[in-house]
């Protein structure tokens, strides 16, 4: 089912979106070679609470941690460890927060040092994927009329669209209806309507669309149910 906001629930759910955006640039303070990404966790988790808030990931469907993490071929989902960044290293946050009963969620890839000038290439395009995508979230359009944008723009390119997993809802839940698809046909899907509110979530490869599953480890070094999903993006 979709939900439908008032506008009282939609400057609820801005609150939260722009707190998320905060945490994104304190964290981003602190991103250099040899910070361990659990540092960043930490440093979030700290910020969000100071903030009147929870963080948003914590606990949701047992995640242990304030953030994902993920660090170049990673593609979402990553664990915070105590791994440290390195030169040349692009790192994915992905940062949710919880106030006043509503949610907010957003993901920046940040460069870390010295980058190659493809993957930067490839940052830039799939930034303006997603303004592109944006455009089309207008009333009356279809979601596919969304998905559609961004799969044409980016694959002008010769990138490739990840198909696993997509963008969603967002407002009382993290994940609501309906799900947004980076790739798809123009005039499909649910259509957009005045009040809804979405998370549009651009995920691009240099290489295969194709992802591969791996089981993620913990600081305790125990596995734990959670999918680190990895592309040779690189």
């Amino acid at each position: 089912m979709i939900y439908i906001k008032t506008e009282e629930e939609i400057e609820l759910i801005k609150e939260s979106s722009l707190l998320v955006g905060k945490t994104l640039a304190e964290v981003a303070k602190l991103i250099k070679p040899g910070i361990r990404t659990i540092d960043l966790d930490n440093r979030a988790e700290e910020y969000i609470k100071d903030h009147g808030a929870l963080p948003g990931f914590k606990g949701y469907n047992g995640f242990p941690y304030s953030l994902c993490i993920s660090i170049n071929e990673n593609v979402v989902h990553g664990f915070p460890s105590n791994r440290e960044l390195k030169d040349g290293d692009i790192v994915s946050v992905d940062c949710g927060t919880y106030k006043n009963g509503f949610y907010g969620d957003s993901a920046y890839t940040f460069t870390v040092g010295e980058v190659k000038e493809k993957i930067l290439k490839l940052l830039e395009r799939t930034k303006e994927s997603l303004y592109i995508g944006i455009e089309m979230a207008i009333e009356g359009n279809r979601v596919g009329d969304i998905g559609n944008a961004i799969q044409n723009y980016v694959e002008d390119f010769g990138y490739s669209v990840v198909r696993d997993l997509v963008g969603h809802g967002l407002g009382k839940n993290l994940h609501e209806k309906p799900e947004v698809p980076n790739y798809g046909r123009r005039g499909t899907g649910a259509k957009l309507k005045e009040g809804m509110v979405l998370a549009i979530e651009p995920m691009i490869n240099l290489g295969t669309k194709k992802l591969f599953r791996k089981m993620m480890v913990g600081l305790s070094g125990q596995q734990t149910g959670y999918l680190r999903l990895i592309s040779n993006m690189m």
